[in-house]
């Protein structure tokens, strides 16, 4: 459920019409819903509640501050994957003993930046990693808490750039290097063994794949209580999909008593780690029409946004949903919606049946809430757009379109080039 509604046919955010937030802020902009974002925790909290859990956000799917915070709120952790993350997570107020470090390259620098916040645990994702961890460990005179990540060799039916859990992808340890690992962490003094990680991929549809993950890693945890080793965290990760077009993804309860009935016996505090499912139909993306083209093979509507805004349809052909911002009776056309970028690939929709919208009209782009604008860029030197945030009768710009000037702030000339 969304508060992205049509009142007398014209869309509203919450209780704001979204025409206003254009008129104040221009095109393109990213438009959340506080109301959504809080909804989608609590019942994705609150389907976990017969067990000791901790919900960490990834914040890989949505970053910005407001959005941390007002999940912060909510009693949120996070799962990051680098040093912004984690500067992010902590200026917002996520408590760092509620932080967990995912991602394959952490640097030394992130390392040490972690380790001083004091987060819960670092996802370990290699050999040389762990290394790593405990000599920067053993030089900052810290016990460094670690858990492995073990890669269960899962298919998780979804699509292969968004799959992490099989053998040929680059996340995690196959079961036995994990075994070693846990054993040399085990002789280290400057390591701490606090838990066990997976995760298999993202946008899944189906229960069985975490299911089947869930076993995997059951099965691993009691050949580690041959040696000796036991944890107290079982991060399993996030992955849990939604409806962006005709996908019937389970809701989290269903996902909850899947997992819950699994669990029965196991005495750990079990971590998730949503994303997608908690901001994903958080967000739109609002954009103006500039033209309509027709040509002998095509139609074509050309709005003001284009991939490097919303980079998900052309990097992963997907699927949103495309709906204008004032509904009335006009004819239908089937026309590829395109953006300015000098990209064949520019597109947020192809083939799509549409209302004939004019130049100068609104169209929402559903389901944007999640990898929109983090995965946003400059190319064509086209500023990032606005993020906004409404709650209730009331909207704030909680990120300012950039400038022009902001575009080469970071440039020099060299003297030489006078």
């Amino acid at each position: 459920m969304h508060h992205f509604q049509y009142r007398e046919n014209e869309l509203y955010a919450e209780e704001v019409p979204v025409r206003r937030i254009a008129r104040k802020v221009g095109t393109p902009f990213y438009l959340y819903s506080a109301a959504t974002l809080r909804r989608h925790y609590r019942v994705f909290d609150q389907a976990f509640k017969t067990l000791p859990h901790l919900v960490c956000y990834a914040v890989k799917a949505n970053s910005n501050l407001a959005v941390l915070r007002l999940l912060a709120r909510e009693g949120a952790g996070a799962d990051i994957v680098s040093g912004g993350e984690l500067f992010r997570a902590l200026k917002a107020g996520i408590p760092a003993e509620k932080i967990v470090f995912s991602g394959v390259g952490k640097t030394a620098r992130e390392i040490r930046l972690a380790l001083k916040a004091g987060i819960l645990m670092f996802n370990v994702e290699s050999l040389e990693e762990l290394k790593s961890i405990a000599r920067i460990a053993r030089k900052m005179k810290k016990k460094a808490p670690i858990a492995i990540r073990v890669n269960p060799d899962v298919n998780p039916k979804t699509h292969p750039y968004i799959s992490t859990g099989l053998k040929e992808n680059k996340f995690g340890l196959d079961v036995e290097t994990a075994f070693k690992a846990y054993q040399l962490a085990k002789e280290d003094p400057y390591l701490e063994i606090v838990g066990i990680d997976c995760h298999i991929g993202s946008q899944l549809t189906q229960l069985s794949p975490f299911v089947e993950a869930l076993r995997r890693i059951k099965a691993f945890l009691k050949r580690l209580a041959t040696v000796g080793i036991s944890v107290r965290y079982l991060d399993l990760g996030g992955g849990l999909g939604i409806v962006y077009g005709e996908e019937e993804p389970p809701p989290p309860e269903k996902y909850a008593q899947a997992l819950i009935e699994e669990l029965n016996g196991l005495s750990v505090t079990l971590i998730l780690e949503p994303g997608r499912v908690l901001v994903g139909n958080a967000g739109i993306l609002v954009t103006k029409v500039l033209y309509y083209k027709e040509t002998p093979a095509k139609k074509f509507l050309i709005v003001d946004a284009g991939m490097n805004d919303l980079l998900r349809p052309a990097f992963y052909q997907a699927y949103h949903e495309i709906i204008p911002v004032l509904k009335k009776e006009r004819p239908s056309i089937v026309a590829d919606v395109v953006g300015p970028i000098c990209e064949t690939g520019d597109f947020l929709a192809r083939e799509r049946e549409l209302p004939l919208v004019k130049p100068g009209e609104l169209l929402a782009v559903m389901s944007a809430g999640a990898y929109g604008f983090v995965m946003a860029s400059n190319y064509n030197s086209r500023p990032r757009p606005a993020e906004v945030m409404v709650n209730g009768e009331e909207f704030y710009v909680v990120r300012r379109r950039e400038t022009y000037a902001k575009l080469v702030a970071g440039e020099k000339i060299p003297p030489f080039l006078g």
